[in-house]
């Protein structure tokens, strides 16, 4: 199998998508939402607006076919008209029996929006390395996928078929996947981090590999080696697009595979630290606490004795 690092942090985020609704509005209109508690992208089915971020200088032009992803904790405007004064989309979403809210007079923009839950303990691999605003245009090359999975999902949900929950879900996930593909491919806008990392065509190779076998004793020889660079240029290359060195991405890694292991799992701390790569439990343990402030005992004794709500 093809060792795939995205799906491999998507996987331990536990990244899943849901359909949360959508709107229908004519006229002048202009509803403000609260911040975020989860990350949400809607796409613009029909007709134009406005979105303006708290924070964000400007407001952008959303045009349909268009799809955003909001990932920041901030409170946003969608309009019309950004002179009107808003609705407060709590208030509008609020008790309706159905799904698709009405706003104004009309049907002149059509949206229907997702939210994404994600693991608490490792939600941050994901949300930090992420703008607060992902828009992927209409007429951007990235938007084929992307448009015939939003027909797909307007189709689900308005031709009430059997298993159009679950089917509406899976289109939600492979929309969000798409989106995060399409930030990808421009990577002169990525921070520092693994996401940039791996669209770095000579770093993504080593990636790879230490995603392929975190507990393989891997050298800075043999990952430059990897990335047809010498030791030096490697180091360099490495830090100054995922923000740290090397061997200090593969420990982290190592930790975060520890941490969900130690919430998920009832391996033995001495199995989890040989898998990992640690000759010894102490060795393991000292790593633990050094990287993640508790010992492993500990930090699963604490987990499993509270159930954080997801996010």
């Amino acid at each position: 199998m093809i060792v795939d690092p995205f799906s491999d942090i998507l996987k331990l985020t536990n990244a899943q998508t849901v359909v949360s609704g959508g709107f229908t509005a004519g006229g002048p209109w202009a509803m403000r939402f609260p911040p975020p508690e989860k990350m949400k992208f809607f796409a613009l089915v029909k007709g134009s607006c406005w979105l303006s971020i708290d924070g964000l200088e400007a407001p952008v032009r959303i045009e349909a076919g268009d799809m955003f992803l909001v990932s920041a904790q901030r409170s946003f405007v969608l309009a019309s008209d950004l002179t009107v004064e808003p609705l407060d989309a709590v208030t509008v979403f609020a008790g309706k029996k159905s799904r698709i809210a009405q706003v104004g007079d009309g049907d002149d923009c059509v949206q229907i929006g997702c939210h994404v839950r994600l693991d608490p303990a490792s939600r941050r691999l994901l949300a930090d390395v992420l703008p607060p605003l992902i828009h992927v245009r209409a007429s951007s090359p990235q938007t084929a996928v992307l448009q015939w999975l939003l027909d797909q999902l307007v189709h689900e949900q308005t031709a009430e078929l059997p298993g159009a929950n679950v089917a509406s879900a899976q289109l939600a996930q492979l929309m969000f996947v798409q989106l995060l593909r399409a930030y990808l491919a421009d990577s002169e806008s990525l921070p520092l981090g693994w996401l940039k990392a791996l669209s770095d065509p000579e770093i993504a190779p080593v990636l790879r590999l230490m995603h392929g076998d975190p507990g393989k004793a891997w050298g800075l020889e043999e990952l430059a080696r990897a990335a047809a660079m010498s030791r030096t240029t490697f180091t360099v290359r490495f830090k100054s697009v995922a923000g740290v060195p090397p061997l200090t991405y593969l420990l982290n890694w190592r930790m975060r595979l520890a941490e969900h292991a130690l919430r998920e799992e009832d391996t033995t701390i001495s199995d989890l630290g040989m898998s990992l790569g640690y000759t010894s439990e102490s060795a393991f343990s000292n790593a633990f606490k050094r990287v993640m402030g508790s010992a492993p005992k500990r930090y699963r004794d604490a987990a499993r004795n509270s159930v954080p709500a997801r996010n």
